[in-house]
């Protein structure tokens, strides 16, 4: 039986730093796992926000038109201190 090269995989939860400082190689690296995830069709869970690498990557599947759900703990969304979460909100 043939394999076959479509991802079985639907979504993709992503941890990552929330810092605004952001080295040029973290940028590429998360860009470039945008541009898979949009490419596979597969939708992105983060922790919400637009700031560092979390948002980067939320920021760049979201433009590709990938689904992105923020998943944000309540004490950060009442804080405002993560900035607008792209996409979806939980």
């Amino acid at each position: 039986m043939a394999s076959s090269s479509v991802s079985k995989i639907k979504n993709i939860y992503v941890f990552g730093g929330s810092s605004p400082r952001k080295e040029k190689e973290f940028l590429e690296s998360i860009n470039y796992l945008g541009r898979v995830l949009i490419d596979r069709k597969i939708h992105l869970v983060f922790g919400g926000g637009s700031l560092g690498l979390m948002g980067g990557v939320s920021i760049a599947t979201f433009l590709g038109g990938s689904q992105v759900l923020g998943a944000v703990p309540k004490a950060l969304a009442e804080g405002d201190i993560i900035e607008k979460t792209v996409g979806e909100e939980l």
